[in-house]
Parts: structure tokens; C-alpha cells; sequence
């Protein structure tokens, strides 16, 4: 397979920024719908595939999620075209024999609730970190955060308490005047060995 143009890198990776400011252009469903069928394709274990996303566009969903948002994080969400709650869910293993029909690994999650959540988690932050990649090769920016009460969220979004929240992104197309200066980041000696 060859490696991507200098431009996708630059897409991707080498150019894009974690914005805080977005133009008011709103996403259409069409292209909410292309992203998901785009991350949907990352690899997770087992093809466990537990995260469940929640696309927070309308006013009224985000007067729902303002009250669970930190200080520093409120008026960028509100203001940002889509906010997306990257959730996990709890009972995911219901869709193996679908979605890994290998064999029944069903049993195995369900009598091992530690087992499921670390697994839940560890994946569903795969996939949203697919969803993050997802977006800026179909041209929007990214604004993934923590800084939210995440019982607060649950609550509000998933009441039956199955799916709970992980992080949320905001989307849309960013305005670069409002970037930081970019961060710095580890040498490869300082954050890798090869043995």
C-alpha cells in the first residue's frame, strides 16, 4: 500500500490543530452520516466496536449539555456547529455474535464486568480518536476535551445508565484566529525504545 501525499499528512497530522473557534457553518446530516461511515472502519478487538456517539446540533440538545460542561469549555461548545459525545457502551458484547461471529465471546464479557468495561473504554477511545481522523480528512477541524462532569452528562443523555460518556469533540470548520500557539511535542528519544 502506498503512503499518503504530503497534502493528506498535512491533513491529518502535520497541519491540523485542536480548535476552540468555529465558523457558524452548520454540518449537514449527510456529512455527520459520512464521518461515522468512515471511523466505523478502525480496528477495535473482537471488532467489539462499543462506542456510541451522540451528535449535539440543536439548540435544545445543547441547553441539555451546557449544564454538565466546564467553565473554560461552555461558550466554545455552545458556540461550535456539532458537539459529539464519544460514549461507551457498557453492554457491547450483545453485538459479537454479529459483529465477531469467529465465536460466541458473549460469555466472557458478561461474567466479567472488569473485563468489558476496560475493553469498552480501551476501544471506544480508539474509535474516537478514528472519528477525530475521520473529520479532518472530510475537511472539518476538531476540538476533542475533557472538562465536563461526566455524571452530569450520563444523567442527562443516557439515563439507563448503558452507555456512559468518554470525551466530547466539537465540530466544525475552524476559525484559525482563534488557535493557540502550538504546543510542543516529545522527541522520538524521549517518548519511544525500539528493542
Amino acid at each position: 500500500m502506498p503512503s499518503l501525499s504530503s497534502a493528506a499528512l498535512e491533513q491529518l497530522f502535520l497541519n491540523a490543530r485542536t480548535h476552540n473557534v468555529f465558523r457558524p457553518e452548520p454540518i449537514p446530516e449527510t456529512t455527520l452520516r459520512q464521518l461515522y461511515d468512515l471511523m466505523k472502519w478502525g480496528p477495535t478487538s473482537m471488532n467489539c466496536q462499543p462506542a456510541r456517539l451522540v451528535f449535539v446540533t440543536s439548540p435544545e440538545a445543547k441547553a441539555l449539555l451546557a449544564p454538565a460542561l466546564s467553565a473554560g469549555n461552555l461558550e466554545k461548545t455552545l458556540a461550535a456547529p456539532a458537539t459529539v459525545i464519544i460514549a461507551t457502551d457498557s453492554l457491547f458484547h450483545e453485538h459479537l455474535p454479529t459483529m465477531f461471529p469467529a465465536y460466541d465471546a458473549r460469555p466472557m464479557f458478561a461474567a466479567n464486568a472488569e473485563l468489558a468495561a476496560s475493553t469498552a473504554f480501551r476501544n471506544g477511545t480508539l474509535q474516537g480518536a478514528y472519528l477525530i481522523l475521520a473529520a479532518r480528512a472530510l475537511g472539518l477541524d476538531c476540538g476533542p476535551m475533557s472538562g465536563f462532569d461526566a455524571g452530569k452528562l450520563n444523567a442527562a443523555f443516557f439515563a439507563d445508565g448503558r452507555f456512559q460518556a468518554n470525551f466530547l469533540c466539537n465540530l466544525g470548520i475552524g476559525d484559525p484566529a482563534g488557535l493557540h500557539p502550538r504546543g510542543p511535542r516529545l522527541a522520538f528519544d524521549e517518548a519511544c525504545r525500539i528493542v
